[in-house]
């Protein structure tokens, strides 16, 4: 983990500084030093904090950076998140990388969060997906876990998902399945997507340890969780926004999968100011 962040940030720096902030080295004296406090302009869950921290120690090991508040705290509007002190070109040079980080990660965090509040008193538990911007996953991820959030696997490698590809290219869940059983740890989890009520008794009867219910009217979905009986675990997914993920969560289903909380995320709205 601390090896990719170090990548992701030198990567990013260099893409965004290049051979030098022309402006910054033309109007500021390379002596001059600063601080700054990085401040919520909205309420939002914090995610990414010290990845910020990292930013600005990469560019320079000796800078002051003082986190007032830590991942997963609940920042009100006008808060002041950190302070950072050292040389104002560096501090410069650091805030749109900084920043960026800061602001999707806690975005993701802040989206999060309310999804898990509108699930308040039901049985069911949000999870994200694999959609994700590539090189940001273990990131962006581990800000869903922030703001209250479960992950679904992490990738192709860690997790048995049987889509509608899958079972297009195989001919039917029974031969996905076959090949599954000859191939795979029968200890392994098998999760199943389907879309009708046929195929959520297929995939029960192929051995299907947990079914996906994919795109289905919530009148559909309670029709599923019934036949499934409490058997194996059952997931929704598709089309989940904030006006219907507790009528979907009504239905019984335990887990219910959003792309939305990665892909869609509104980056939180968070600056720096030199004091």
């Amino acid at each position: 983990m601390e090896q990719y962040i170090i990548k992701l940030i030198e990567e990013a720096l260099i893409e965004d500084i290049g051979h030098g902030d022309v402006t910054s080295e033309a109007v500021i004296p390379e002596e001059t030093s600063s601080t700054a406090e990085i401040i919520a302009k909205q309420d939002l869950v914090l995610a990414g904090v010290l990845i910020a921290r990292e930013v600005f120690r990469t560019l320079d090991p000796q800078v002051q950076f003082t986190p007032l508040f830590h991942d997963g705290s609940r920042v009100v509007s006008g808060s002041v998140i950190a302070q950072v002190q050292g040389g104002t070109r560096m501090l410069l040079a650091g805030e749109r990388v900084a920043l960026n980080l800061l602001q999707h990660l806690s975005g993701i965090a802040t989206t999060t969060a309310r999804f898990v509040n509108a699930l308040k008193g039901s049985r069911a538990e949000i999870l994200d997906t694999r959609k994700t911007l590539p090189g940001l996953r273990t990131l962006e991820k581990y800000a869903v876990r922030t703001g209250g959030g479960r992950n679904h696997r992490f990738g192709l490698y860690d997790g048995i998902l049987i889509k509608d590809n899958h079972i297009k290219a195989a001919g039917s869940i029974i031969k996905a399945m076959a090949g599954i059983h000859k191939k795979v740890h029968p200890l392994l989890k098998i999760e199943v997507e389907v879309k009708t009520l046929d195929e959520v008794s297929e995939a029960l009867a192929a051995g299907a340890t947990m079914i996906m219910l994919d795109n289905m009217t919530p009148a559909i979905m309670k029709q599923a969780v019934d036949i499934v009986g409490g058997r194996v675990p059952v997931e929704a997914s598709g089309n989940v926004t904030l006006d219907n993920i507790r009528t979907i969560a009504e239905t019984g289903v335990d887990f219910i999968s959003s792309g939305s909380l990665t892909h869609s995320a509104p980056a939180a709205d968070i600056s720096m100011k030199i004091t």
